[in-house]
């Protein structure tokens, strides 16, 4: 195989299903040697008895492409560590790291679980958080030993992180923090070659075959817009060298759109050049309000 990533060793974590399937099949069909990482979770976090990873490699392999599966819990030191080492190990070593891997516990603030807030937040941001430590460490002394690497970190958020979801206060959280993560990222890495980004992808998965119920059938015209398929171009592109120059980004992919997402900018501001009183600070700030774009609607409100 043949195309844009060729030859780059590509690890993608939860690819077992779902968006990191489609991730890993793309990364392979453009010429990538891929890392299938998946633990096997339900889509509540608990252990199934089956192991995806496997399955996803083989069937890349089956394609004429290279794979190897990682089942390893990427939400802990041992895991992500044995993630990276497995890329240097099997393919002598790494380009890319996307990290895709998460599950949901929804509920509505009030009847939120402590442990169902902990769960989601491990998986989804701590479980970005060390791989892509344990990447970049092994780029920085790349860099250092004079073997700086042209690496992509590509994270995935979702609209919920940049808008909030109702009955979604732990995953909204969590994803919120994947961008923040990303942005650090890519203002600590760049130094050392690494590039990353974020994409909030809408498709249908495992995680949102309820949200998107109404569209589960395949359309007439033959596209269907809610296919995981639809996202992986976007995430293949900012893992290759041909994204060059493009970092500290967030997207959002569905269907056929491609968006970039503006983010926090500062908007009408006022400044007194002392300290406001009370009612006169919320009197300026009701004029600044005024002034501002509207944010965009909470997903469910």
């Amino acid at each position: 195989m043949s195309g844009i990533c060729e030859g780059r060793v590509v690890v993608v974590t939860g690819a077992g299903r779902g968006l990191g399937r489609a991730h890993a099949l793309a990364f392979a069909a453009e010429g990538a040697l891929v890392v299938v990482n998946d633990l096997g979770v339900g889509l509540d976090g608990t252990p199934e008895p089956d192991g995806p990873a496997a399955r996803v490699a083989a069937e890349i392999r089956a394609r004429g492409g290279e794979a190897v599966p990682h089942g390893g819990d990427i939400a802990t030191t041992e895991g992500a560590a044995s993630l990276v080492a497995t890329a240097l190990e099997t393919y002598g070593r790494l380009d890319t790291l996307v990290n895709n891997a998460g599950f949901l516990r929804d509920r509505m603030l009030v009847n939120l679980d402590e442990d169902d807030f902990d769960a989601v937040v491990r998986v989804h941001l701590k479980g970005h958080f060390l791989p892509l430590k344990h990447a970049a460490a092994h780029w920085r002394a790349e860099a250092k030993a004079g073997r700086r690497r042209d690496a992509r970190i590509v994270n995935t958020s979702s609209g919920a992180g940049l808008l909030g979801s109702v009955g979604q206060g732990n995953y909204s959280a969590a994803k919120a923090g994947i961008v923040a993560l990303t942005l650090v990222a890519a203002a600590e890495l760049r130094r050392y070659g690494v590039q990353a980004n974020a994409i909030a992808p809408a498709a249908r998965t495992r995680m949102t075959e309820h949200t998107f119920a109404d569209t589960m059938a395949a359309p007439a015209d033959g596209f269907d817009a809610m296919a995981p398929d639809n996202v992986s171009p976007l995430v293949v592109w900012l893992g290759s060298a041909a994204s060059a120059g493009v970092t500290g980004r967030v997207f959002e992919a569905e269907g056929g759109r491609i968006t970039v997402m503006e983010g926090w900018r500062r908007g009408p501001s006022a400044d007194k050049g002392a300290r406001w009183c009370p009612a006169e600070a919320g009197e300026r700030t009701r004029r600044l309000l005024a002034q501002a774009e509207p944010p965009g609607a909470v997903y469910g409100a």
